[in-house]
């Protein structure tokens, strides 16, 4: 019995030498799976809720399950406040409490603040509060993986679609290719910045209707390099002979060119991930964005600057969003450099 093993051709490995030759690109793919690991699972970092409770001899897991307060002895039958010190007596009497290293959620409010919201890093809130008593190490703890999971959904979402639109102008060319091109000319210069805007204010603020606005515009990102692709090798000898031998159109390009197209493509895709984020960022700052309450890093932007008295939410929200970008800027060049051909005979 012999198990699968990949072998990568001698090019992928010459990539892939060439990719840990980047050092800073290297390591900052590294630090950018670990934070973002971390922030998914910011749930068992950053809670109010215990991640396991002994209590009378039973074992609970608020994490992943609701319990009533009767079931520590309390005496209601909603969901348990395990903050709330009476509940924390009633289960330490008979038992533990293991708590996440952040006792606060995103949407938690403290009410036990030394001074007024926004109030400064203490041993409870290490990053401080925001206006509204929350803390502020939770939000961009969540507000981080928010933004990372939007901007991988939209980057793949509207690189498929520009993909297939630059696909198809630049195999067929003709007629096809001249009505795509002039379509795509007149929707890229239209003011996207203020359709963003206006799309964002007319419709209620979500997740997917956010994406589905940034889609109108994003898409068009990769159509001219994989048209420019698909151009230049519709007339290879391979091509023609793949034709000559009966093979479909689709066939050919899916198995023949889009595997040289990609070439070009995967190099733009960190690239077009930070201005995904960047573009989410800008409009949770301006109030278009997620809803109220959200993790937002945009909206922790929006406090500190209407609240100036308080650097350390415009720090935070600072350092989170100069890290991820450039983390990601750093890896976008590595990828670059990895495909280059001029570097791949050196």
């Amino acid at each position: 019995m012999t198990l699968f093993r990949f072998t990568p051709t001698p090019i992928t490995q010459r990539r892939l030498a060439q990719f840990r030759a980047n050092k800073r690109g290297f390591w900052s793919l590294w630090i950018f799976l670990f934070l973002l690991l971390l922030a998914l699972s910011a749930e068992f970092i950053a809670n109010d809720k215990p991640l396991l409770i002994k209590f009378d001899g039973g074992y609970y897991a608020p994490v992943f399950f609701n319990y009533p307060e009767t079931t520590f002895g309390g005496d209601f039958e909603t969901e348990t406040e395990y903050r709330d010190p009476y509940v924390a007596e009633l289960i330490e009497k008979q038992g533990w409490i293991l708590w996440p290293p952040v006792r606060f959620s995103y949407d938690t409010i403290n009410y036990n603040l030394p001074q007024p919201a926004p109030s400064p890093p203490t041993i409870d809130n290490i990053f401080g509060t925001d206006d509204q008593g929350r803390d502020v190490a939770a939000r961009v703890i969540y507000g981080f993986r928010i933004s990372v999971l939007f901007g991988l959904i939209l980057t793949v979402i509207s690189s498929i679609i520009g993909i297939t639109s630059g696909a198809i102008q630049g195999y067929y060319g003709g007629r096809i290719d001249l009505v795509m091109q002039r379509v795509i000319e007149v929707w890229s210069s239209m003011p996207s910045l203020y359709i963003l805007i206006i799309f964002a204010s007319m419709f209620i603020p979500g997740f997917w209707t956010l994406l589905l606005i940034l889609l109108l515009f994003s898409w068009m990102s990769l159509v001219d390099v994989v048209r420019a692709e698909f151009l230049r090798a519709r007339n290879f000898d391979y091509v023609r002979a793949a034709k000559a031998l009966g093979i479909s159109n689709p066939v050919i390009m899916w198995r023949h060119v889009l595997p040289n197209a990609m070439v070009a493509t995967i190099t733009f895709m960190p690239f077009i991930l930070t201005g995904s984020i960047t573009a989410l960022t800008s409009l949770d700052f301006l109030g278009l964005g997620l809803p109220p309450g959200s993790a937002s890093l945009g909206e922790l932007l929006a406090q500190g600057k209407n609240n100036l008295q308080a650097p350390w939410l415009g720090i935070a929200a600072f350092l989170s969003l100069a890290i991820m970008l450039s983390l990601l800027t750093f890896i976008g060049e590595a990828v670059r450099d990895a495909f280059d051909p001029r570097k791949m005979n050196l």
